[in-house]
């Protein structure tokens, strides 16, 4: 066989690409072809994304202080409907292109009025690409502006201007359409006198959207509440048509309105749940920098000039008692999830002063040499960190990531400026607060230090075969992580039995005394001086607070084995309370059980020879019906009947039958609305807040029923 000649064998050379093969996208076409570019995804998150473009247009009205009320509707043909009571688009002329400022907003790519800083000073639309992607993304978009009396309308098909033959119907993007061919033009008609503002209603096109992508109320109402807290005064209605199964308006259209006074202070306190260690404090200040940016010049060229900006930083921050932090960052009212400068800056800044205050204060904090790092100053924190300048400079048209380098230095210098005068105010209120916050980032350091060496000692145990666990401990044999099980018996007494009536191949036991800590009150600190809480901690084996590693857990299961009376009930309660602030995993994943150890024990007396009966009834209700039975029956039973008022009182083979054995026991699995409501009963009861307490005592004073007292 003969080879093939060279022409036939080549591929492809340099001669074959040539410019000829370049595609050139210019205007809206270009969005069309790559979205993702300018919305990051074609799912319901770019469908997300398009609606906060228009609904940020809005909210920089209302930064500018000419717009108060922002309505979002969820119509059920699939559309969106913004309305702002702002200045309206203008609507005159544009003399560069010869377009009115509708057009031009709806169908240029980086066209705006916030490139030159004459209209708007901080604004959360930057690149002039919002409204003129979310056009080029519209199956149909209409627009109408009240400016002077007037209603200007226009209506835009993927992008191009012209007419929907809607007639008397509804309008749909299915309606025919005639696109301007000579010149658009707006629709002018008689509006309110003294009333103006802007109205978007738009389909999202499903030729560039995924067929399961739509709009998330809940997204929806969170990003309102979030921008009712940033902008105070403005209201936000956000209405949903859709009657869409599983969401609020499943029964008809729904309706919530957002307004807030009270600015990042009021959602600083509503993003917080753990009780409080200090006031929501708030850092004000600001700087100046300067960068060249390109600007316009008056014959339509852009020239390089240095500009000075100015940086506005407003911070709201708390700390609580709890260990999971809660920051967000914003940048005119846009959320940076990713960061940025910004909180680099306050970061930094937050590390820094505490470092500074605590080295001050070790003698009297017992700090010794070890410092405190991120994890332990962001401890417990709820902050809202805002900034205002204008054009930041954002990583992509998402905006999640500030990238503005002088914001850092502002930011950090503000933050260190006012928290220091915070932590060492002498006002009366101010220095305890500051006093506690110093102990609890101390603490917080301590607990990790400890949790380091807790495992090093676990490595070590693992190596040499030996054990630091509490000499109380009586541990089980099994391996079997799933099926192993931790006991904690609520005395001494009880442990007796208790030893006798387990299976010590999966069943561990461990002892506390009487009541331990309240550590709804108590600092980390106290917490981990406390031998009880200590030991806990120490035999379950995954660490406390944020350090908790449930893989790193000794035992499937947690049982807790109090007696059935009021004591038992309230030790039980402080357990729960432990488990749920410092190893809050175990509840969520369902591995803390109570057990429910019975109140009366019933010997049934059977005739002749045969083997009493025995019945155990777990309720006074459950004791009656099981007597009215027997009475009915006419069968005896012993008296008195054995009301055990605790663990102690049952032998080994009761305990083990009634509460212990996996083929007979009953065990109460504790989940995480168990655990808030017993949170929130014992804050109530044994919290520091007094009055409260009084008068819960009050009101159920007429509901208490004096048999039931165990005196």
């Amino acid at each position: 066989m003969s080879a093939q000649p060279a022409a036939r064998r080549r591929t492809v050379t340099e001669g074959d690409y040539t410019a000829r093969h370049l595609s050139v996208l210019e205007g809206l076409e270009a969005v069309r072809k790559r979205p993702g570019m300018y919305i990051g995804s074609t799912d319901s998150r770019g469908l997300m994304h398009c609606l906060w473009e228009i609904i940020d247009n809005a909210v920089d009205e209302a930064l500018a202080g000419v717009c108060h009320r922002i309505e979002v509707t969820l119509h059920a043909d699939g559309s969106v409907e913004v309305h702002d009571d702002g200045r309206g688009i203008p609507v005159d002329i544009e003399p560069r292109t010869g377009l009115s400022g509708v057009e031009v907003v709806f169908t240029k790519l980086h066209a705006g009025g916030k490139f030159g800083g004459s209209s708007y000073t901080a604004t959360g639309g930057l690149h002039g690409v919002g409204a003129s992607v979310v056009n080029a993304l519209s199956s149909r978009l209409d627009v109408h502006v009240e400016r002077g009396g007037k209603v200007h309308s226009m209506s835009f098909r993927r992008g191009e201007p012209g007419t929907f033959k809607d007639g008397t119907a509804q309008p749909s993007p299915d309606a025919a359409f005639e696109p301007f061919v000579s010149r658009s033009e707006l629709h002018v008609g008689r509006g309110k006198r003294g009333v103006t503002g802007t109205r978007i209603r738009y389909w999202s096109d499903p030729q560039v959207f995924l067929s399961e992508a739509e709009f998330t109320y809940d997204d929806l109402v969170t990003r309102a509440r979030q921008t009712s807290y940033l902008v105070p005064g403005l209201a936000l209605v956000i209405r949903d048509e859709r009657r869409l199964p599983g969401t609020p308006g499943a029964d008809g259209p729904h309706e919530e309105v957002f307004h807030h006074d009270g600015g990042i202070t009021e959602y600083v306190e509503f993003l917080a749940h753990d009780t409080s260690v200090t006031d929501v404090w708030r850092l004000h200040g600001t700087g100046r920098f300067h960068e060249t940016v390109p600007v316009l010049d008056e014959r339509g060229h852009m020239t390089a000039t240095e500009v000075e900006r100015e940086c506005e930083v407003d911070i709201a921050l708390r700390w609580g008692i709890g260990y999971d932090t809660h920051v967000r960052s914003f940048v005119n009212i846009i959320a940076t999830p990713k960061g940025g400068t910004h909180l680099a800056g306050f970061e930094t800044a937050l590390i820094k002063t505490f470092r500074k205050q605590i080295e001050s204060n070790a003698r009297r904090l017992k700090a010794g040499n070890d410092k405190v790092d991120k994890d332990d100053v962001l401890a417990g924190l709820t902050a809202v960190v805002t900034v205002r300048l204008a054009e930041p400079q954002f990583e992509g048209q998402t905006k999640e990531v500030l990238g503005t380098n002088a914001v850092r230095g502002i930011v950090s210098r503000v933050v260190e400026k006012e928290l220091t005068e915070l932590l060492t105010s002498t006002k009366r209120g101010a220095k305890q607060q500051s006093a506690l916050l110093l102990e609890k980032v101390v603490a917080e350091m301590k607990t990790r230090i400890s949790a380091r060496l807790h495992k090093e000692t676990q490595r070590r145990k693992n190596a040499l075969e030996t054990s630091s666990l509490p000499s109380k401990l009586a541990d089980c044999r099994t391996t079997d992580l799933e099926r192993s099980e931790l006991f904690i018996v609520e005395g001494d007494s009880a442990l007796g039995t208790a030893k006798l009536a387990r299976s010590s191949d999966f069943q561990a036991l461990l002892p506390i005394r009487g009541k331990i800590l309240n550590v709804q009150k108590a600092s980390v600190a106290d917490m981990l001086k406390n031998a009880e809480c200590a030991s806990i901690i120490q035999v379950v084996g995954a660490g406390s607070g944020r350090s908790f590693d449930l893989e790193a857990r000794r035992y499937g299961r947690i049982v807790l084995m109090t007696d059935a009376d009021v004591d038992g009930a309230h030790i039980r309660t402080l357990l729960l309370t432990l488990f749920f602030r410092y190893m809050r995993p175990l509840v969520d994943e369902g591995r803390v059980y109570a057990a429910v150890p019975p109140l009366h024990r019933v010997e049934i007396v059977n005739p002749g020879s045969k083997k009493n009966e025995v019945v155990y009834t777990y309720s006074e209700t459950e004791l009656r019906t099981l007597l009215k039975q027997l009475e009915k029956k006419g069968k005896r039973y012993k008296e008195p009947i054995q009301r055990y008022k605790g663990l102690g009182e049952m032998d080994a083979d009761q305990l083990a039958e009634t509460t212990m054995d996996p083929r007979h026991r009953t065990l109460r699995r504790v989940t995480v609305p168990d655990a808030e409501r017993a949170e929130r009963v014992f804050e109530l009861l044994m919290g520091s807040d007094v009055a409260p307490r009084k008068d819960f005592l009050v009101e159920g004073a007429a509901d208490l029923d004096r048999e039931r007292i165990d005196a």
